[in-house]
């Protein structure tokens, strides 16, 4: 782990609601190809750019970004 690194759990927003990598693209005015790199973690996003992400979801900042790992799902660790 890098003192840059940020993770994120966009792919299982996504998966939750059946929104593509290219609907969610369009949705944010950004390439497709972008939300692959931010899903892989090859990419942090502006504050801008993960602030409108969150919005899309309607869910708060920190469910989709962490400074730290999330626990896996079933893990039995809530965070």
């Amino acid at each position: 782990m890098s003192a840059e690194d940020i993770y994120n759990r966009i792919s299982v927003l996504r998966a939750e609601r059946g929104i593509s990598r290219k609907d969610l693209a369009a949705a944010l005015g950004v390439h497709y190809q972008t939300i692959g790199y931010l899903e892989r973690g090859e990419y942090s996003p502006s504050l801008f750019l993960a602030m409108r992400i969150a919005e899309h979801f309607e869910v708060p900042l920190e469910v989709v970004f962490s400074l730290k790992p999330f626990p896996r799902l079933g893990s039995g660790q809530i965070s």
